[in-house]
């Protein structure tokens, strides 16, 4: 691991959490268009299955909230899931993370220190300041549009995984794979079946 400045102090202060990164890698899938068979649907239960790379474009669309709505709505993650179209080919993604911030502030946690976040995962990046997030996590659906959702609204550190978009040739953040809640809890996360 490699760690400097703020960082190391909240390492310090949260040494089971990094344990939990350690122990069960964390996950976000997108895919937008085309359909599963039977193999690929347990893959996608499994978390296994594949995905569509992430751009600029899509990451910003399903990812960076309007600033205008209220995120304390308890039906939020219900209803933003179905306006932005976040899917994995049709099928309910399992967690979600919607951020309250500016995509360019969240493409500057790219440069950030970086840290092990599992196997599955590798690499991934942690913001300096706290952002506010609502963390969707489902509770019934399969496929669109019945997936169903619980929405928490929270503030703190969130690990995002980064990739370069040689289109546009820039590093971009992909996914975002958990986070550190401004209390010190770690919100649990779905397990597979």
């Amino acid at each position: 691991f490699l760690f400097t400045g703020n960082m190391g102090t909240l390492i310090n202060m949260l040494p089971l959490f990094l344990l939990f990164l350690l122990l069960k890698p964390l996950q976000f899938q997108l895919i937008t268009d085309g359909s599963l068979t039977d193999e690929e649907f347990e893959e996608h239960l499994d978390g296994t299955g594949p995905s569509r790379e992430p751009t600029k474009k899509l990451f910003k669309a399903h990812v960076i909230i309007d600033p205008e709505r209220p995120l304390h709505d308890p039906t939020y993650c219900s209803n933003e899931m179905k306006r932005k179209n976040v899917h994995r080919q049709f099928y309910c993604v399992k967690e979600h993370f919607f951020l309250q911030a500016s995509y360019e502030d969240i493409q500057k946690i790219c440069h950030n220190t970086f840290m092990s976040c599992g196997e599955e995962v590798g690499i991934c990046f942690t913001s300096e300041k706290k952002i506010e997030v609502v963390h969707c996590v489902l509770t019934s659906g399969i496929r669109m549009p019945n997936c169903e959702y619980t929405s928490s609204y929270e503030k703190g550190w969130v690990f995002i995984t980064c990739r370069w978009q040689n289109d546009i040739r820039e590093i971009i953040p992909e996914s975002v794979v958990g986070m550190l809640t401004s209390t010190g809890k770690v919100p649990s996360y779905p397990h597979h079946s």
